[in-house]
């Protein structure tokens, strides 16, 4: 009898774990997951950058930035995710990744095309933009240039709007922030492969019905009004600029590229329009530019440090080059931590990544200033 009653409490345990099903996680675990994952790829990526240095220099490591962060984010997966393993970021905040149809750990093929697609493809994205891009722009701009005459139909007003927003509507980055607000809202599938390969969180223990779950609903919010903000001033904008009146010159004055009206001398080649450059040459628009405006253009950079008369309280030949190109800066300009480099050279390392090449503090392109005395 007594051993009746011993069976009976553990009888009942085991019936209650095999009704028992793990809960999927909330969102801000795994934000702090990813989080953790991200801190231990950056000190991955430095050891790597510290390697290429000491082997190749600094300018190898500047110029193959984006395939080493590739390839220090494919091996950290390959580790962990690939062999059937929890990532530290997982085990930190004590969760599982599952198939959600299925609730069974994610075959090798599933985790395979989920690193691939996680990983390779922002990549090959970033390759792949710019040159179709510039195809693009060189297709629009050839129609625009046929259809000149016929400036009122819809086709042309179409490539117009296309050829002006080109980058934008080309870029990932709202279909990136569409799927954060809906995990913001569900706590399911915070990135886009998770949601394409149907890979969910669940916890490894049991939560408690007092337990409080906090969720990021209010971020979600925010976000989307965000998203509706920008998408009512960007139709504002497209529609008060297609139903603008033209400017009428008056005497003594021409309207020039459409808007801009200017004073005329008697000289009778100033009272003709100056069209825009048909091609997205940068040099055909800076000569643009500066016809325009009636400014000098300068086809080399205005400031070179070879030139031990400019800029002479930067001494020390070391001092005068840049430490991304390693060589005499040209353009000089200084960010916002006090560090100077090329002009060139720091605008395409902040565009990558908004922090100062040497310090790491957070910048950005709009807060770099050239030095010109």
């Amino acid at each position: 009898m007594s051993d009746h009653v011993r069976d009976a409490p553990l009888s009942s345990d085991r019936r209650a774990l095999q009704s028992f099903h793990y809960p999927f996680a909330s969102s801000p675990d795994i934000i702090r997951s990813h989080q953790k994952d991200a801190y231990f790829q950056s000190h991955l990526l430095l050891q790597l950058q510290s390697i290429l240095r000491s082997l190749y220099g600094t300018r190898t490591v500047h110029n193959w930035e984006n395939e080493a962060r590739t390839f220090t984010e494919l091996l950290y997966l390959s580790l962990t995710t690939f062999l059937g393993n929890r990532t530290l970021g997982e085990e930190y905040t004590d969760i599982v990744q599952i198939h959600a149809s299925t609730h069974r750990l994610p075959s090798i093929a599933r985790r395979s095309a989920y690193i691939l697609s996680a990983v390779l493809l922002p990549y090959g994205l970033t390759r792949v933009l710019p040159s179709f891009r510039r195809r693009l722009r060189a297709k629009l701009e050839a129609v625009l240039h046929q259809q000149d005459s016929k400036r009122s139909t819809t086709a042309h007003q179409l490539s117009t709007y296309i050829l002006e927003h080109l980058d934008t509507l080309t870029s990932p980055s709202l279909l990136s922030a569409l799927v954060l607000a809906t995990f913001y809202f569900t706590g399911a599938y915070y990135t886009l492969s998770k949601r394409l390969f149907n890979l969910r969180y669940i916890f490894t223990r049991k939560i408690e019905p007092s337990s409080q779950r906090a969720g990021y609903e209010v971020l979600g919010v925010l976000l989307a009004a965000q998203l509706l903000v920008q998408g009512y001033l960007h139709v504002q904008t497209v529609y008060t600029a297609n139903s603008a009146v033209p400017v009428t010159p008056q005497a003594g004055s021409a309207v020039i590229d459409g808007g801009v009206e200017i004073g005329t001398m008697p000289d009778a080649n100033l009272l003709a329009p100056i069209p825009a450059p048909s091609s997205s040459d940068p040099v055909a628009q800076k000569k643009h530019l500066a016809h325009i405006t009636s400014t000098p253009y300068h086809p080399g950079p205005v400031v070179d440090l070879e030139d031990a008369e400019q800029l002479q309280y930067i001494s020390g030949k070391q001092s005068r080059k840049c430490t991304l190109c390693l060589e005499p800066m040209k353009d000089p300009s200084v960010t916002t931590c006090g560090h100077v480099f090329c002009w060139t050279c720091v605008t395409e390392w902040l565009r990558e990544q908004p922090m100062c090449p040497l310090c790491r503090q957070g910048t950005g392109v709009q807060h770099v200033l050239p030095l010109r005395g």
